[in-house]
């Protein structure tokens, strides 16, 4: 299988002109530089690094509440919205965001999820048919991280989390906590586990950027997220400057899971250049989950997100990396390609 058009290849997105080709297997066998009247701008599909899908149920409920008012455990809006919903409905709800993920060229998200062992299951459920991966951070208990991909902690201030710390570690899965949303209260305590990843980080001072720096613990950040719950925003330039950064557009009741509204919303906001934006977009969250894609390399798992470069919103672009981050939409989504088969997600 083969797709044309402008490739943005490797680390750097480097624009090349020329074909695709994806192996037998499912893996990307060349990149062949070569003139094509292809106007298709080829990328990695995005994997987002922080999603909670279980609130899918209630889009843009809880307006004008604080953070603790939408989604602090156990009441806050979002858990009690949870409770009163059947398993059909929830299941139902997650599908379609998923779904919207998919077509939206999402490849993977990386969801924290309620429910203990059930939540697990309701995701599994509601991807069920879809060649998105949904990637369970389970929550809730150590038997949750076993029957999902790693553990997904609420943060410090809520609990210890060194039994659930030390069973990710023992069985080899990740580790995520939320830290420095609110304030900074429980950043030294999440650091102390050593996690995998921090998700947020709003709120660092000059020593837990340091802190971050010397134990080389990626960071996660949702600007949207934390702008509509009126947390306050990363100081992005500086993570950047210390650590590996994933971009998640995190509650669906908050924002619409869609990875081009986060890019550009961060780039218009941040000092951050665009190529560095897409890495946190695909490859960064990728490595997080040790998934073997996000980049477009030989070698690497196929999963191509292809925008049509001759739509009325890209004709015309001179730097596809800055129109890609910064311009495009689902509307120019032309096809998503998942492996050998090149499965089109329309």
């Amino acid at each position: 299988m083969e797709r044309t058009g402008t490739i943005l290849r490797g680390p750097d997105f480097d624009p090349v002109e020329g074909r695709i080709v994806v192996d037998e297997d499912g893996c990307i066998e060349a990149i062949e530089e070569a003139s094509v009247e292809s106007d298709d701008i080829i990328l990695p599909a995005f994997v987002n690094a922080h999603t909670h899908i279980g609130d899918s149920i209630a889009k843009e409920a809880g307006g004008g509440l604080s953070l603790e008012e939408l989604v602090a455990p156990p009441d806050g809006l979002k858990h009690r919205l949870l409770r009163a919903a059947d398993r059909e409905e929830l299941v139902g709800a997650m599908a379609r965001s998923l779904s919207f993920m998919q077509r939206a060229g999402t490849a993977a998200c990386l969801d924290f999820r309620e429910g203990d062992v059930a939540g697990v299951r309701l995701l599994e459920d509601a991807a069920e048919g879809l060649e998105i991966d949904a990637i369970s951070f389970a929550r809730g208990s150590v038997d949750a991280m076993g029957a999902g991909d790693g553990f997904g902690a609420s943060g410090a201030n809520d609990s210890e989390f060194d039994e659930e710390r030390a069973a990710t570690r023992e069985a080899g899965k990740p580790f995520g906590i939320h830290a420095g949303e609110v304030d900074k209260s429980d950043i030294d305590p999440a650091l102390d586990l050593e996690p995998d990843f921090l998700v947020h980080m709003v709120h660092p001072e000059p020593r837990h950027l340091e802190r971050v720096a010397d134990q080389e613990v990626p960071i996660v950040v949702c600007p949207r997220s934390n702008l509509v719950t009126d947390v306050g925003l990363s100081p992005y330039e500086e993570l950047n400057e210390r650590t590996t950064l994933a971009l998640g557009t995190d509650n669906v009741f908050l924002n619409s899971p869609s990875m081009f509204r986060e890019m550009e919303f961060l780039a218009k906001l941040s000092a951050l250049p665009a190529d560095e934006i897409l890495r946190m977009a695909t490859v960064n969250g990728a490595e997080i989950a040790d998934l073997e894609y996000g980049l477009l390399e030989p070698g690497r798992e196929a999963r191509l997100l292809v925008l049509d470069g001759d739509s009325d919103n890209l004709a015309g672009a001179r730097d596809p990396v800055r129109a890609v981050v910064r311009r495009a939409g689902v509307d120019d989504v032309r096809e998503v390609v998942y492996g050998a088969d090149g499965e089109r997600v329309d």
